[in-house]
């Protein structure tokens, strides 16, 4: 069975990211958007990958605007509000769907992984998080609404 970091994805510029990058490390994967209500959580994931990168943790970012159409933007834009709004430092890749017959297939395992609410697959809204292991398997999904101050228990139990 594969784990999340066999995975490749599309980084910002388009290219390919091997999230083999990653493998040893424990990962907070979110879809996000910048005209989100919850867009000021990139400062709270900011303050968690700086808190915790040092120890083998990253955050990873994917803007998608499948929710309100709040992430308008092309990859070079989200990226430069990323940077100069909440100083992000963590890696934020291509614009993706999370939900559909287009959905990226990291978040359709994750989806699978860590079902939601109910057994629900689908991601609800911006900013649902799914927290992964060093060995690459998702250990749970967060609701858009949790604050990633509330998720640093969980990441250094795993660190």
């Amino acid at each position: 069975m594969s784990t999340i970091t066999d995975f490749t994805v599309k980084a910002a510029d388009g290219s390919d990211a091997p999230l083999e990058a990653y493998r040893g490390k424990v990962l907070l994967i979110v879809n996000t958007a910048s005209k989100c209500g919850f867009t000021p959580q990139y400062e709270g994931l900011e303050a968690l990958h700086r808190r915790f990168g040092s120890q083998g943790f990253e955050v990873l970012a994917f803007p998608c605007n499948q929710f309100g159409a709040q992430e308008p933007g092309e990859a070079a834009e989200i990226a430069n509000f990323c940077t100069l709004t909440y100083d992000v430092t963590f890696p934020v890749f291509a614009k993706i769907d999370v939900n559909g017959g287009d959905a990226d297939p990291l978040f359709e395992r994750l989806k699978a992984d860590a079902p939601g609410l109910m057994g629900s697959k689908a991601v609800k809204w911006n900013f649902t998080k799914f927290l992964v292991d060093r060995d690459g398997r998702t250990v749970r999904r967060y609701a858009p609404t949790t604050k990633p101050d509330d998720l640093a228990a969980d990441i250094e139990a795993l660190l």
